[in-house]
C-alpha cells in the first residue's frame, strides 16, 4: 500500500494518535492490500458487501470537506450501501472503516474527529434507522432515520443527547470528546468551515474500545425491506489526545 502521511492539522491543539486522512497517491485499490495476514495502516477493510471495493468506496478531491485545514488531506471518502452491502448474509447493510494502529485509542481523554456530507443524489432514506460512527459497543453514536426521522442525532450511554437536519449539501463537523477514564463522552460540533464547538458537555457512558472497533461509515436496519443506494462523503477523519484542534 502507498504510505499514506500521518501528520498534525496546521492549527494543531493536540497530538494526532492516528490518521485516517488520505493524501494524493492513495487510492481504492489500497484498500483491498488490508487482511487479516496483512494488518496495514491506515485502515481495516472487511465490513462490505459482495460486490468490488470501488462499489463501496471512492476518493476524491471533491469527496472532502473544501474548507479542510488538515495538512496532506488531497482527498475524502464516499462510502456506499446499497441493497448489496449485507456483510455475512445479516439483515443489515453495511460499508465500514475501522482503525488498523498499533497506537492505544482508548485510554485518557481523546478526541475523535470527523465530518459528513450527503448530496441530493443518493441521499440517505429516512424510513430506515442508521448508525455512524460507532463504537462496537455503540457508546456513542450518530443515528439518522428509523425513530430520529430526517434528523441527525448523537447518542451517547444509549440516549439521545443532541440533534440537528440532515441537509444534502452541508458539511457537519463533528468531535467525540471521550475520556476513558471518568467514562464520560461530550460532542464538538459545527458546520462548513466554522471552528468546532461543545454542543453537549460530557454525559456519563460505559466507555472502552481495543482501539479497532470504531466504525468509520454506516450501518443501515434494512431487517427485510430493501433500501435505496446511498453515499456518505466522510472527511478529516482522525484521532488525537491533549487540547482539542477545533479548526476543520
Amino acid at each position: 500500500m502507498k504510505s499514506i502521511l500521518f501528520s498534525l492539522p496546521l492549527a494543531s491543539a493536540g497530538t494526532v494518535l492516528w490518521s485516517g486522512l488520505f493524501n494524493e497517491t492513495f487510492t481504492v485499490d489500497d484498500f483491498d492490500d488490508w487482511s487479516w495476514s496483512n494488518q496495514i495502516e491506515p485502515y481495516q477493510w472487511y465490513i462490505h458487501g459482495s460486490n468490488t471495493t470501488s462499489h463501496y468506496l471512492g476518493l476524491s478531491p471533491d469527496f472532502k470537506n473544501p474548507n479542510s485545514t488538515l495538512e496532506h488531506e488531497t482527498q475524502g471518502i464516499r462510502i456506499t450501501i446499497d441493497d448489496t452491502s449485507s456483510w455475512n448474509g445479516q439483515p443489515m447493510m453495511r460499508s465500514e472503516l475501522i482503525p488498523q494502529t498499533s497506537k492505544d485509542l482508548g485510554s485518557g481523554k481523546l478526541f475523535y474527529h470527523f465530518s459528513l456530507q450527503t448530496r441530493e443524489e443518493n441521499f440517505p432514506t429516512a424510513d430506515l434507522e442508521h448508525q455512524i460512527a460507532f463504537f462496537e459497543s455503540h457508546f456513542t453514536e450518530l443515528k439518522y432515520g428509523g425513530a430520529s426521522a430526517g434528523s441527525l442525532a448523537w447518542f451517547a450511554g444509549g440516549a439521545a443527547h443532541w440533534s440537528t437536519t440532515l441537509e444534502a449539501g452541508t458539511w457537519y463537523n463533528f468531535a467525540y470528546a471521550i475520556d476513558f477514564g471518568a467514562r464520560t463522552v461530550g460532542l464538538y460540533a459545527s458546520l462548513g468551515a466554522d471552528a468546532l464547538q461543545e454542543v453537549v458537555a460530557p454525559v456519563s457512558a460505559s466507555t472502552s474500545t481495543n482501539s479497532a472497533d470504531w466504525h468509520v461509515g454506516e450501518l443501515r436496519l434494512d431487517n427485510g425491506p430493501h433500501g435505496p443506494a446511498e453515499d456518505w462523503y466522510w472527511s478529516g477523519v482522525y484521532v488525537e489526545s491533549g487540547a482539542i484542534t477545533t479548526e476543520v
